[in-house]
């Protein structure tokens, strides 16, 4: 078959699914924009989706991933706490060596 391919995905799980790549770009984007809805924004994401997936991660994990802050004179903002950071470096490094298990596993096809 020519047109044969080897794919798929990669994700933490608890409860439920804890993390995978739509968590880890999350994470990456509040972590650069300090925010749960400009993060949400720039995904095209609803602000409620966003938070649900915050709120699934830091109910799971032994300590919060993100910390909000609520208004006030500098306004409001998320950051991504060490816990978070921690699931984020080893979930790069978890996608980067699927990816080329991925690839092996390609050069393995019957073609």
């Amino acid at each position: 078959m020519a047109d044969l391919r080897i794919n798929g995905r990669i994700w933490l799980e608890a409860q439920e699914r804890f993390f995978g790549i739509g968590r880890m770009e999350l994470l990456e984007r509040i972590q650069r924009t300090g925010s749960i809805n400009q993060a949400a924004k720039e995904m095209k994401m609803s602000y409620k989706r966003a938070w649900e997936l915050v709120q699934s991660m830091n109910s799971q994990a032994d300590s919060p991933l993100v910390i909000t802050q609520t208004g006030g004179e500098r306004g409001g903002g998320a950051v991504v706490t060490e816990e978070g950071h921690k699931y984020l470096t080893y979930y790069q490094g978890l996608q980067e060596r699927f990816q080329q298990f991925l690839t092996q596993e390609r050069a393995h096809l019957p073609l």
